[in-house]
Parts: structure tokens; C-alpha cells; sequence
């Protein structure tokens, strides 16, 4: 064999293992690429309270119907960390929460605050009650609890997930109105149309607090006021639950409908 030809199919083998390797490692590179780490943090409304389905915890009313596992099994290689849990505050979040974020996170929802301010103590003022003194009164505590205690909170929340997932795109969700122009039906039982609006008023003073400390966090937020809007608890196709449920767990929080229709469509914009 020539010594010129020996070159030519040395070098056109080098070439070939080349071309294999580099696919190879490209290979390897697009699926490390499309492995995507997600993880749903915060209260009831991120666990799946609502769902009337506490497949995946019980103690947490931990759903497979929430928002996080839909979205985490409707994208290609995406890995769910789900430590959301019924009834968390913003201190659990820091000291529970974020511990199950990591440096290879990649994307975190976090919905937080309502039970910090007092979720509980207003329904029992105003939907078991018919006393609308009693209810508006509630109202009034709790938005001064929104102006004066919620945002060092929320900002101390928002920083233990920034520091346990220092690479991942943050997105705080916030909490639609329970209440539109018809509260006639069963589930808006006890309802006057005063704590309605009072109610409605609140939801727009939390959703402008989280909104402000999302902004100072540098992370991103989705409003879900406008999405949820003729989805209310006696609409039609209701996005939300009302008093009228089986389980006082499930009584207003997001319906099935709330997760797949409401918040997932509004998450899915920005994590595609």
C-alpha cells in the first residue's frame, strides 16, 4: 500500500471517530440539556387542596392533579420536587422547603402567604357566619396584617429559595377573587354582597403585595386575577371551590378546573 493512500485512510478514519464522538457528546449534551429539574413550593394552593385527590400526601392534601405534577408530566425530562404542603406558611418555606431545592433546580414555583396572613380565621368570620360586621371587620385586621407584616415575610421566603436554588427562574403565584356578581348558589352560602366586594378588595391588596415583593426579590410573577375572572364559585365553569364541598380541606381553593385551566396555562407561558 502506498504511503500516500495509508494517509488518506488514516486520516479519513480519524475523521469518522471524530464526526462519532462529537455526535455522541452532542447526543449526550441535548439530553442533559432537556433534563429539567422543577420544583412546587408553598400552601395549599400549590400542593393541590381543592382537587378533592390527596393521592400523594395526605397529611399535605399533596395532589397529582395540582399544577406541579401536571406540568411536570406534561414536559419532555422534567423531574419533579414537590414539598408544597396544606396549611405552610413563609417559615416553612424557609426552614423546610427550600432545603429540598438544590444548585441543579432549574425552575420554581412558589405560592405563599395566604395562611400567613389569616386564610382561616376569614372563613370562619365570613363563610360560616352571617354576622357581616363580624366578617368586615376580619376583612379590615387582616389587610392591615397584608400592609405591615406580609412583605418581610414574603421577602425572607423568597430569599431561602434564591439561596437553595441559586440557578433556577423564580415565580411567585399569587391568589385570585373568590366572588363575582352572582353569590346566590350554595357554595357562596352566608356571603353578603358587602363581605363579597370586602373579600374581592382583600384579594387585590395581597396580590399587589406579593406582586411589589416578587419585584424587590428579582423574581418573576403571575397575577392569576384576570385568568380566574368569570370563573368564580358560582359561575358557570367554576375555577374555584366554595363551601359546599365534602371536605373542608377542599372549601374555597382551586377547583380540578383551577389547576389544569387556571394556573398551569399562566405557568406554562413563561416555563414553556
Amino acid at each position: 500500500m502506498s504511503s500516500t493512500l495509508s494517509r488518506v485512510i488514516i486520516s479519513s478514519a480519524t475523521a469518522i471517530a471524530a464526526t462519532g464522538a462529537l455526535a455522541g457528546a452532542t447526543v449526550q449534551s441535548a439530553q442533559a440539556a432537556a433534563s429539567e429539574e422543577y420544583a412546587a413550593v408553598g400552601d395549599s394552593f400549590a400542593a393541590g387542596n381543592g382537587t378533592r385527590n390527596p393521592d400523594l400526601s395526605l397529611a399535605c392534601s399533596r395532589s397529582s392533579d395540582a399544577y406541579g405534577p401536571q406540568i411536570a408530566a406534561e414536559r419532555a425530562s422534567t423531574t419533579l420536587v414537590f414539598p408544597a404542603c396544606g396549611g405552610a406558611v413563609t417559615g416553612d418555606v424557609v426552614n423546610t422547603q427550600s432545603k429540598s431545592l438544590s444548585a441543579e433546580t432549574d425552575w420554581v414555583t412558589i405560592s405563599i402567604g395566604g395562611n400567613d396572613i389569616g386564610f382561616a380565621e376569614l372563613l370562619l368570620s365570613c363563610g360560616s357566619s352571617f354576622d357581616e360586621p363580624s366578617c368586615l371587620a376580619k376583612v379590615d385586621e387582616v389587610n392591615q396584617r397584608i400592609d405591615t407584616e406580609l412583605g418581610a415575610k414574603l421577602d425572607a421566603a423568597y430569599d431561602s429559595v434564591k439561596q437553595g436554588a441559586p440557578g433556577a427562574t423564580v415565580i411567585s403565584i399569587g391568589y385570585p377573587r373568590f366572588f363575582g356578581a352572582d353569590i346566590s348558589c350554595p357554595d357562596a352560602d352566608g356571603i353578603s354582597p358587602n363581605e363579597a366586594t370586602a373579600l374581592n378588595g382583600l384579594a387585590d391588596n395581597l396580590e399587589a403585595e406579593i406582586a411589589d415583593r416578587s419585584r424587590v426579590a428579582g423574581i418573576q410573577h403571575i397575577n392569576p386575577i384576570q385568568q380566574f375572572s368569570g370563573h368564580d364559585i358560582c359561575s358557570s365553569s367554576p375555577f374555584l371551590n366554595g363551601k359546599a364541598e365534602l371536605s373542608a380541606t377542599d372549601a374555597y381553593h382551586p377547583s380540578p378546573e383551577g389547576y389544569s385551566n387556571g394556573f398551569k396555562p399562566l405557568i406554562r407561558k413563561i416555563m414553556g
